[in-house]
């Protein structure tokens, strides 16, 4: 009888182990990588997790249409004019919006939020500062002008639209500028306490982030526009693909966001759960840095894009999630190359380092981000370099320690994945094919200076593209400069990403959009 109750007992217990569970009705629990996450700070962020928090916790002066991004329409700036001669921008505030401490939002917050980015200088600085915008002239060139109109003055007469999709960035998000320097010491006009803080508008309000771990969001009350639909959304860190497949499975969460292609089949056939996914501006690509001897020899390089298993890795490794891609500009923005000119070609590679000497080889290592699928990658493009002679140490760290070590340009190789900051093809030529100025000490850190890439004609080249009325003659002469890239540059631009997200069936209304930053949660519903 004892052992009876004693099975009935284990089964009883088993059985409680795997019955679903259920997410608060009014709580959206989603499992996402976010150790990329450096700060909070709308002025710093520059990173695929941080870009998403911000589009949906703070205002930017500049919307765009999630499914036609050549549609711009206004957030905290509800109308525009611009100057015959291209130069001067006047916005007009939109009236009513209040910041989630209760403070009214004003001219006098979108000056101060403009004029901290040029000041902090932080890595998204270059968004504004392209535009002539200096700690010297920021008092003359962003000005309040009543407390419902704002002045720029930049200084050249850009392709249309440019400065607008700059402002749909993060670099345009609006903060509480009372809130802010309440909280200000020693004149950093509070960014060690917005680094983990919070003073925006949006439709969700940070309400705890513990780094690798969990970012926690509250529906912010006083929001101006369409309020959240949940009071809640809960992001949990979980790095592995199958532990994120059975918490989805048991209903411990409602989204998944980084399924691996193995999981994504197991779950397809199942009812309860729905898969959806989206193109992305962002690609994958792998950036020599031109300080090591080997890596700066042209030969070299271009032996690096004849040692990648493009296709090899597409259909297996990245089995949907990402498509070949081997030019700087994404498909969808103007001007973009859909040219692969490259394949998995040992013999071709090793007559490129026998033309250097170089035949036997040599050694690099390559930052790696701990996580899927970069893990895999870099193991696939260790086997492919080893068919060459090279031999490939892998460093692993996470996404916060290599960023760090490869914005310091003390890498050798770095795998990563860069997104466009803006709809405007200038977003990616700006970065991989510009570096006006390639010393240590450079105001503008751009990919192309990261891999110490020095590059003066190039540079000039692609000013002259942005400053280009004509459209079609604008998309060619992107064109012309990706296929010059293709062939000279330390970037092996290899994929374009395709973003997969798995949720339960009740899930409803959350938007993916062409890039990380119009990703929006506050039209979810279950």
């Amino acid at each position: 009888m004892r052992k009876l109750l004693f099975c009935a007992f284990v089964l009883m217990c088993f059985t409680a182990q795997f019955t679903e569970a259920a997410t608060p009705k009014d709580t959206l629990v989603m499992a996402f990588k976010i150790d990329d996450i450096i700060s909070l700070d709308p002025a710093e962020i520059f990173e695929f997790s941080g870009a998403e928090y911000t589009a949906n916790t703070y205002d930017r002066l500049i919307n765009y249409d999630v499914d036609k991004v050549s549609d711009i329409y206004g957030g905290v700036a509800e109308s525009w004019t611009t100057s015959d001669d291209g130069l001067t921008f006047v916005f007009k505030i939109r009236p009513g919006i209040t910041f989630a401490s209760g403070n009214t939002l004003s001219a006098e917050d979108v000056v101060f939020s403009l004029k901290r980015v040029i000041l902090l200088n932080k890595s998204p600085a270059f968004i504004l500062s392209q535009f002539g915008f200096t700690p010297e002239n920021i008092d003359k060139t962003i000005v309040k002008v009543d407390d419902n109109t704002v002045k720029l003055v930049i200084d050249k007469a850009y392709a249309p639209t440019f400065l607008l999709y700059c402002l749909t960035s993060t670099v345009g998000s609006v903060v509480d500028m009372k809130e802010v320097m309440a909280h200000e010491k020693d004149g950093d006009m509070g960014y060690n306490w917005l680094k983990t803080a919070y003073a925006g508008s949006g439709p969700y309000k940070l309400k705890s982030w513990k780094p690798s771990e969990t970012l926690i969001l509250d529906s912010n009350t006083k929001y101006w526009g369409h309020k959240s639909e949940l009071k809640r959304v809960i992001i949990r860190h979980i790095t592995e693909s199958s532990t994120q497949r059975l918490l989805l499975e048991k209903g411990d969460i409602d989204i998944a966001r980084n399924l691996g292609p193995d999981d994504i089949k197991g779950v397809a056939g199942n009812a309860d759960i729905k898969i959806r996914s989206r193109a992305k501006g962002a690609i994958w690509y792998l950036g020599l840095n031109q300080k090591n001897k080997y890596l700066r020899l042209p030969q070299v390089r271009q032996a690096f894009k004849y040692l990648i298993d493009y296709k090899g890795m597409e259909q297996t490794i990245l089995n949907g999630k990402a498509t070949v891609h081997q030019s700087f500009l994404p498909e969808g923005f103007l001007g973009a190359s859909a040219e692969t000119p490259f394949t998995l070609d040992v013999a071709k590679a090793k007559a490129l380092l026998k033309e250097v000497g170089l035949e036997k080889g040599f050694t690099v290592t390559m930052d790696t981000r701990n996580n899927e699928p970069t893990t895999s990658m870099a193991l696939a493009i260790q086997a492919t370099l080893a068919q060459a002679g090279i031999k490939l140490e892998i460093i692993p760290g996470e996404g916060k320690q290599t960023l760090t070590k490869y914005r310091a340009r003390t890498h050798d190789i770095y795998i990563g994945r860069w997104g466009p900051d803006y709809m405007d093809p200038h977003t990616n030529a700006d970065t991989f094919a510009r570096n006006p100025d390639n010393s240590d000490g450079a105001k503008a850190n751009p990919l192309a200076w990261r891999n110490a890439w020095d590059i003066p004609e190039m540079t000039k080249k692609t000013d002259a593209a942005l400053l280009e009325k004509d459209t079609g003659k604008r998309a060619q002469m992107y064109m012309e400069l990706q296929r010059e890239h293709q062939q000279v540059s330390p970037f092996v631009i290899m994929f374009q990403e395709i973003e997969i997200m798995a949720s339960r069936a009740n899930v409803k209304g959350f938007v993916l959009g062409p890039a990380y930053d119009s990703n929006f949660y506050q039209y979810t519903t279950k």
